[in-house]
């Protein structure tokens, strides 16, 4: 059995550390260099104390000597800092950045949203997304670079795609509502993460079509097979640690059934691993999914309004980051998609 050596940017962060935990568990990984910016010469059991295997390792400075020379390097940055990085380590190294600088096909949209340079495009690591006749996971073997989605995203993609593919709903009429947990926000110190705002509050925010991820869904759903897509998303923070869990409605096209929408959802994800179609009365909930590579959705019409009510629950900082990070890398480096990834959840 081949061992692929692994280094972590990033690693103080939520993003880093979930990396961390999963692939502790993955039987083909010896992690490396584990690197920080403010944290660099502190262990990361300072940290991370729950990652107790490599709670004495000592955080490195971020920079490209440390990087290199591993197979595989995961970049758990903030917005704007990977592509410099990145773009210093050679094409001998797989590259998986988990923050958003590669995300994106538009520098336009990357100008709106996120403003400065666009630091180009990279494969896409959501292996489910329907591209065409195919699957995104068709493009992903043997690539150098993988840009990993952002996880309200991955929520949504994969609650309304099989709808849209189908042409079952229009795609210019799609509201997504989303529950998110605080983990989503990130780790900085900021006076509305604290549990004293938090606790007991559920508050909006990236209000009005401001979101940083609106331009990647609908860049989604346009490879899914829509012409042209309108959204109107909502985040809203509850007070949990992680988990998301999306509600997404479109208007029906005419003469759509129930029975219709669920062999959509059935021919799109039974043979996806770590999506689920649940029975029908049966719901998501983010519990189930806590710590898990997976995705859970409902669907349901409202008659009265003649609209597609879809739910899907995962937890951010796995389906929707770090899981979906490994689930990419495997697919790379031509290992079965789902070594060293669960689908059981930690519930209740």
């Amino acid at each position: 059995m081949t061992t692929i050596t692994v280094a972590v940017a990033g690693a103080s962060g939520y993003a880093g550390g979930e990396v961390l935990r999963l692939l502790l568990s993955h039987p083909q990984v010896r992690i490396g260099a584990l690197t920080a910016a403010s944290s660099a010469g502190t262990a990361l059991g300072a940290h991370q104390p729950h990652l107790v295997p490599l709670a004495d390792r000592v955080l490195q400075p971020t920079t490209a000597e440390t990087l290199a020379g591993h197979d595989v390097v995961f970049l758990g940055l903030p917005h704007g800092q990977s592509g410099a990085i990145a773009a210093e380590l050679g094409d001998d190294v797989l590259v998986i950045d988990c923050g958003a600088d590669h995300r994106l096909r538009s520098a336009d949209d990357w100008t709106e949203f996120y403003g400065g340079e666009h630091a180009g495009t990279w494969p896409y690591g959501l292996p489910e997304l329907i591209v065409g006749a195919g699957h995104q996971r068709d493009a992903l073997g043997g690539v150098d670079r993988i840009a990993v989605p952002g996880c309200n995203v991955t929520a949504i993609t994969l609650g309304i795609q099989p709808a849209v593919a189908a042409g079952l709903v229009e795609a210019t009429d799609l509201v997504a509502v989303l529950a998110n947990g605080y983990s989503g926000a990130g780790k900085a110190p900021k006076p509305h993460l604290m549990a004293s705002e938090g606790l007991g509050a559920a508050s909006p925010y990236g209000v009005g079509g401001t979101h940083r991820h609106v331009p990647e869904i609908m860049q989604n759903l346009r490879l899914a097979g829509a012409d042209e897509v309108t959204i109107s998303f909502t985040p809203t923070l509850v007070p949990m640690a992680r988990g998301i869990l999306a509600t997404t409605t479109a208007r029906l096209a005419a003469g759509v059934d129930l029975e219709a929408v669920r062999a959509a959802y059935r021919a799109a994800y039974d043979d996806e691993p770590f999506v689920h179609l649940l029975p029908e009365g049966q719901w998501p909930t983010t519990a189930a999914t806590l710590g898990a590579n997976t995705a859970q959705i409902q669907v349901a019409i409202d008659r009265r309004v003649g609209r597609l009510v879809v739910v899907s629950a995962i937890d951010n900082l796995v389906k929707g980051t770090a899981g979906g990070a490994i689930q990419s890398m495997n697919l790379a480096l031509g290992l079965p998609e789902t070594t060293g990834l669960s689908t059981i959840g930690t519930a209740p």
